[in-house]
């Protein structure tokens, strides 16, 4: 059974009396396990899809199934269960509290859980998620002591925290620079390969050839849905840029 499927999905957005289709009549399916760039200029209607998808918002017209469940046939509190157990959002302005060590924002999606997740397993969820992206030494930092990578990896660990089957990341690299960028879709590439079905809006191509699977919009529909076949591994570019440091410093 697919974890997303999508039949016929439309997104209309009125203002006073003029419609803008936004997403017209998509019908995809995204099974479980696979890491899917979703492509398109700005307009293309993959902002509101994405939307869709996190259920932060209802389709128009159109059945979205998430494992088999329709998302229509669920009411707030529902959809507001769903979202912190079984999806795990990724920003690209990381919307990490200012105030608040990176610890605590990890920690924070759990204060929401039902069942009530005790403080202490809340700390020990939250360190194990941090520690799996590369940040156990840094757990107590506040956002303006990490770096932008690191604050998404912060970000990434506080999507994770709930152990959902599905992350959603909007432009994740958006703010980042190109060493920092390939270290994130290193991580995402390890998330996948653990099993987690990944869903990445981005505008970048080199970004996107690191995602097994590109669906590219344009005015609201789906006009592209490919395998990567010359799929770039992010790890071995890493390697390489690495190694091509280390030589310029020894020239």
């Amino acid at each position: 059974m697919p974890v997303i499927e999508l039949r016929d999905l439309e997104k209309t957005y009125k203002t006073g009396e003029v419609e803008v289709k936004a997403v017209r009549s998509v019908t995809l399916s995204i099974d479980s396990s696979e890491f899917v760039a979703v492509m398109g200029a700005s307009g293309s209607g993959k902002s509101s899809l994405m939307n869709m998808l996190g259920c932060l918002d209802q389709p128009t017209a159109g059945s979205y199934l998430l494992n088999g469940v329709s998302v229509a046939d669920l009411n707030r509190e529902e959809l507001a269960d769903l979202r912190n157990k079984k999806l795990g959002f990724v920003f690209q302005s990381f919307n990490l509290l200012s105030r608040t060590s990176a610890l605590e924002n990890v920690e924070l999606p759990l204060s929401y859980a039902h069942p009530v997740v005790s403080l202490r397993d809340r700390r020990k969820r939250a360190v194990e998620a941090l520690e799996k992206v590369g940040l156990g030494e840094r757990i107590h930092h506040y956002p303006s002591q990490l770096s932008g990578g690191q604050q998404q990896r912060v970000a990434i660990a506080r999507a994770l925290v709930n152990n959902p089957e599905l992350v959603l990341a909007d432009e994740p690299t958006g703010n980042l620079d190109t060493r920092t960028s390939i270290e994130i879709m290193g991580l995402f590439e390890e998330l996948n390969e653990a099993g987690i079905t990944i869903i990445m809006v981005t505008h970048e191509l080199d970004i996107a050839d690191y995602c097994k699977r590109s669906v590219v919009m344009r005015d609201g529909l789906v006009v592209g849905d490919t395998p990567n076949e010359n799929r770039r591994i992010a790890r071995q570019e890493l390697a390489a840029l690495i190694m091509n440091e280390q030589r310029a410093r020894l020239a």
